[in-house]
This record gives structure tokens, sequence and C-alpha cells, in this order.
């Protein structure tokens, strides 16, 4: 054992290290989405494939032989959404964390008390909050704003009678970047068909992005807010108020 530990450099040791991190962002991208239960079950072929091979199963070693050849491929379809977030992320990390100032504290209370008002009036809306993956490329799709938030400016802009009521609101800290955008409409069997285009556009973004998405529903008036591709429903202002404030600030400063 000593001669062992003798042998070990710091180049090991850096490499370990490095291995080791990466193996954990990878993990923590992953936590919670699809990609997390599919890696649970290439775990369990690998483990059967060891199992062919020791018992031996030839025509299940064959098999699974014949898999591992195309597993490559088949991971770049299956996770391409989570490839895309996981790239976007490494272009745009930061070494030096980032804090919530108090004008965007001050942004995130007016848009729980839009989300509110346009609840209560049965107005449908749709707010993206960007985090650190940047949306220029959606912000372009609608009409350029630059104003600060405010409950009254987010009322203005869905009211039915508005010309840019359609679409999401893209905001920035405590800047609203643009309006009438349009979002990626998610598809597939896992989405339940009783969602609606909101809701559909909103997990469509935030399957490829680490943006926050606001849904308010225009036929019930509940809320809604979607990340990291998945939904959470029914949600009260206490509830939003929570959510946007342990996102933006406990796991922001702790980033």
């Amino acid at each position: 054992m000593t001669d062992l530990l003798r042998q070990i450099g710091w180049r090991d040791v850096l490499d370990i290290v490095l291995v080791s991190l990466i193996l954990y962002r990878l993990l923590l991208l992953i936590r919670g989405t699809k990609a997390a239960k599919m890696l649970v079950g290439l775990i369990l072929l690998l483990i059967a494939s060891v199992v062919s091979r020791v018992v031996p199963l030839y025509t299940m070693d064959w098999l699974l032989q014949s898999f591992w050849a195309y597993i490559v491929i088949a991971l770049i379809v299956i996770f391409q959404p989570e490839i895309r977030r996981a790239l976007a992320k490494m272009g745009e990390a930061s070494f030096i964390p980032a804090f919530t100032s108090a004008e965007e504290l001050k942004s995130l209370e007016e848009i729980v008390r839009a989300s509110i008002s346009l609840a209560n009036r049965k107005i449908g809306a749709l707010i993206v909050i960007q985090r650190e993956t940047k949306l220029g490329d959606f912000v372009e799709l609608g009409t350029a704003l630059d104003a600060r938030v405010s409950k009254e400016i987010l009322m203005s802009i869905f009211h039915p009678s508005s010309p840019i009521h359609d679409g999401a609101v893209m905001i920035k800290g405590n800047r609203i970047m643009a309006a009438g955008c349009f979002l990626p409409i998610a598809s597939g069997s896992r989405i339940s068909k009783a969602l609606g285009t909101r809701h559909r556009a909103a997990l469509g973004l935030t399957e490829e992005t680490d943006a926050v998405v606001i849904i308010v529903s225009e036929e019930t008036g509940q809320i809604s807010m979607s990340l990291n591709g998945r939904l959470e429903t029914h949600i009260d202002m206490g509830t939003l108020r929570d959510m946007l404030t342990d996102i933006f600030t406990d796991k922001k400063a702790g980033s």
C-alpha cells in the first residue's frame, strides 16, 4: 500500500480531481431530468452485459454487445436537449459568484404581483426570466424593449388589446428585454395532451436553457412554472415568491 502511494504523483491527483469534478457537474445537470432515469437504465444494461459474459449467455451477450456498438449515436440522439443545455452552460459559466441585487429582488416581487393580478383576471401570460444561458436568439424574434420590470408594464403587455400580448416577455435582471417573443414548442409522447400552447412553449424553452418561465393560464387562471424541462402547476402567490427567491438568491449565491 505504501509503495502504491509513493507512485502517485501530483499529475495523478490532478487527473482524479478533474474527472471527479466533470462527473459531479454531469450528475448535477441530469438530476431530476429524463436523462437521470435513462442513466439508471444504462447501468442496468451494463450489469446485464457483465452477467451474460460470466454465466455465459451467448445470445444475450451478442444482443448487448451489438447495442453497445451504437451507444454513442443513441446517447447523442436521446440526450440532445441535455447536451445542448450543458454546452451552453459550460460556455457561459462564470468563476465569480453572482449575487442578486436589491433591484433584481424588487423585480421578482413585481413579477409575482403581476402574475397574481393576471391570474385573477384570467389573462394569459408567458414570462421568461433569464439566468446564465443567454436568450438573445429568442429576444430577436420579438419586439425589442428596454423597460424596468413593473407590475403595470407587464399587465399592459399581456392585456388582450395589446398588439404584443401573444408570445413571451423576456426579462433579464430588472429589465424587460423584449415582448411578443416566440418560443420552441415541446412535443413528444411524454407531454400531456391537456397542456396548452403556453405550457408547451415553456417546457420547450426550459428543455434547452436554464431559464425560468412563469405561465398564467387564460382558461383557468392557474399559475404554473417551468424549470429544467419540468412543470409545477397550481402555484399560489406565496409559493411563487418562495420559488423565485430560492432560485435567484440562495442557488445563485452558491453557484
